[in-house]
């Protein structure tokens, strides 16, 4: 167990967490976010911006008040040049802005969450068990979106998607409050998981939901959460006989409000960067690793 007593505060939001109507609460939220209503939308910003200070230096849009709906300004676009790529093409890229939570080797099948907590690659990855054998003892990365960053998500490195599934579950926060509270928390929430191919290597990049963020899209899916029923499905992974793919940096999905990814590699096939450690700060593009040849 951790050897870290939570608060009182932290207790009682995490127990909250687990009575409030968590589906509901992020389907109003939902329909909120994508008023086109003039004042409401501008009162959802204006307060957003008052509260949580976003840089929108490099927005390709920097009036905040220009986007048709507070969802457009959540999850507003870059200038082209804002985050260059590393110039190493074996480097990989850090496919959005964050927070580092847990990085480091996956014991087996358990995977870090927390100081004291663990999950497994089974549960994660809803018992498939062809993945879950291909990233046994491999490596990970937890990356924490705080509402203020920017929310679309990008490529690590280039890939051929070769399967994807939407995995239903709660929609608790994923703050680090509760990621210390709430056992098997990642593997637990809704998400959607993305197994690549590409340059010798498979990799996975999976979106966990979370509380307020009911709503998660690909660039290939279109919006995959919310969706009834809620049950277990995989997704498309081709259209019209071409397989999806993508190169190193460009996007593969958004989150419409705050959540985490969380990067998936093989035992031996990639090194994470000696600066990345829990608490980190990092920026979509800079570099997080290397892949190994061998």
């Amino acid at each position: 167990m951790s050897d870290i007593v939570p608060s009182t505060a932290a207790r009682a939001f995490v127990a909250l967490q687990h009575v409030l109507p968590q589906h509901g609460i992020s389907r109003l939220i939902h329909a909120a976010a994508r008023s086109q209503t003039p004042w409401f939308k501008n009162l959802l910003i204006s307060n957003f911006v008052k509260g949580f200070k976003p840089d929108l230096s490099d927005a390709l849009v920097s009036d905040p008040l220009a986007f048709e709906s507070f969802n457009a300004f959540f999850t507003r676009a870059l200038k082209p040049d804002a985050r260059p790529l590393p110039v190493d093409p074996l480097e990989l890229a850090c496919p959005v802005d964050g927070t580092v939570s847990e990085i480091g080797r996956i014991d087996d099948d358990r995977v870090l969450q927390a100081k004291g907590r663990h999950y497994t690659l089974d549960a994660l990855l809803a018992s498939r068990r062809e993945w879950v054998e291909r990233f046994r003892g491999g490596h990970f990365a937890t990356i924490y979106l705080a509402p203020y960053n920017y929310h679309r998500i990008h490529m690590a490195m280039a890939g051929t998607l070769r399967d994807a599934w939407y995995v239903p579950g709660r929609l608790f926060s994923v703050n680090r409050v509760t990621a210390d509270g709430v056992a098997n928390l990642f593997a637990r929430n809704e998400r959607i998981a993305c197994f690549f191919e590409g340059e010798g290597i498979e990799h996975a990049l999976l979106l966990i939901g979370a509380l307020n963020v009911g709503s998660m899209e690909t660039v290939w899916h279109g919006e995959v959460a919310p969706r009834r029923p809620r049950r277990l499905t995989r997704l498309d992974i081709e259209r019209g006989g071409k397989p999806f793919a993508a190169a190193r940096g460009e996007e593969m999905g958004r989150f419409n409000m705050g959540s985490t990814v969380i990067l998936l590699f093989p035992k031996d096939t990639i090194e994470w960067a000696p600066h990345l450690a829990t608490g980190r700060i990092v920026r979509m593009g800079e570099t997080i690793g290397r892949r190994i040849h061998g």
